[in-house]
């Protein structure tokens, strides 16, 4: 069966530097990520020499100021970077992401003295970040989480479980949601706790359907003791930490959606095109193109979504309504796209051989996580008719 190789996504980028890096992306990708992305994610294994290459090529700090290592690259060009990383394996997308999420706190909230101190070594140093607000009763209901943090004269002494962490067990640093004070939003704080601090430990990954290659575990907070030198914001002011990066994430989900999204429809044109049936390729049959046709569309209208929240949020404008919006539609489109190539690819779509499957699989979680669709929609339509209960 011949190969079609995809095409380059069109992008429009805002200067010449974003499209050198986003070219500066493409060869990673496809010289050091897609090779290896199938035997690796069937084994079980975490890339972390590709994130050590992307901290060197400065990829794992680029929204963030260049005075503390980062890339100071607006919003549009980061997700888009996002894209093609997951394009070529959504453990890496996912995890460039996710490490951008756990630096979030300090960059935006840390004072000048903790930023100088930490941020170089976070987003230039090979350094690996976690994000850790979910616990094992406390999911969607994150205002509920039960993980205490204690004063103990200039320390504080967190204990309690935090669970589906991403880089759980593995990660450099761990940005901390705890609570400090009475029940509710307004008792949580927000810490930047060491990998290696004592009394932290990760249980064993999760058995997970897909990503296999990235490693989701609880995280166990045995009175791990943090000066407060290492708080981030005000005490009571964690939550409004919380929310304010969840905003961010979900646009890099959404970029990763559409990536994983992206990289299923290339699969699934290039097996169309050279599949034979009944004399002809099977794409030349109308209920196939239109297949095609439709994946296409839904992709285009998600990566317009994700980048006019990003456009938004570079201006300094509100965006949590349409990043809400941008997760919900991409990471559905995802689940379709995936769904659909699979299909297109019959009998050869349901095996480890091709890798629609994978994609399909690896998409379901882009529906949960950072705030499962559900609760998108309850986003949504709060901007839109106020408070439930007024």
């Amino acid at each position: 069966m011949p190969d079609r190789a995809p095409q380059p996504v069109d992008r429009q980028l805002p200067t010449d530097e974003a499209r050198d890096l986003i070219s500066l992306v493409r060869d990673i990708a496809q010289r050091e990520i897609a090779p290896k992305a199938a035997e690796e994610e069937d084994a079980g294994r975490f890339p972390r020499e590709v994130f050590s290459l992307l901290s060197e090529s400065g990829l794992l700090g680029l929204p963030y100021d260049a005075e503390y290592g980062g890339g100071e690259q607006p919003y549009e060009v980061y997700l888009q970077v996002l894209e093609e990383l997951a394009m070529a394996r959504l453990t890496v997308g996912l995890g460039v992401s996710v490490h951008t999420l756990a630096s979030y706190a300090l960059a935006a909230y840390g004072t000048k003295e903790q930023q100088v101190e930490h941020l170089p070594a976070m987003l230039g140093g090979g350094l690996l970040g976690a994000y850790c607000l979910s616990e094992p009763s406390s999911g969607s209901d994150a205002a509920s989480l039960r993980t205490k943090a204690v004063r103990d004269g200039d320390d504080w002494v967190i204990t309690g479980t935090k669970a589906w962490i991403t880089h759980g067990g593995i990660a450099d640093f761990y940005t901390v949601m705890a609570r400090t004070g009475e029940e509710g939003p307004r008792g949580i704080t927000a810490f930047l706790v060491p990998g290696d601090a004592e009394g932290l430990s990760g249980a064993a990954p999760e058995k997970k359907m897909g990503m296999k290659g990235s490693p989701t575990a609880q995280v166990h907070f045995d009175g791990v003791r943090v000066p407060d030198e290492r708080r981030l914001g005000e005490e009571g002011q964690g939550f409004a930490i919380a929310l304010a990066a969840l905003d961010s994430g979900r646009l890099g989900i959404a970029a990763c959606a559409i990536g994983v999204a992206q990289a299923a429809l290339d699969e699934a044109v290039a097996y169309a095109s050279g599949r034979r049936q009944f004399g002809r390729p099977i794409s030349d049959f109308q209920g196939l193109r239109f297949m095609l046709a439709d994946m296409a569309t839904q992709i285009e209208a998600g990566r317009a979504l994700y980048l006019t929240a990003a456009r938004l949020r570079d201006a300094g404008r509100p965006f949590a309504k349409q990043a809400a919006m941008a997760k919900l539609h991409c990471t559905d489109t995802a689940m379709k796209v995936t769904t659909d190539a699979v299909q297109i690819l019959g009998g050869y779509g349901y095996t480890a051989d091709f890798p629609a499957e994978r994609y399909m699989r690896e998409a379901k979680v882009l529906q949960i996580v950072e705030g499962t669709n559900q609760i998108q929609r309850m986003v949504i339509a709060r901007h839109l008719a106020g408070p439930e209960g007024r």
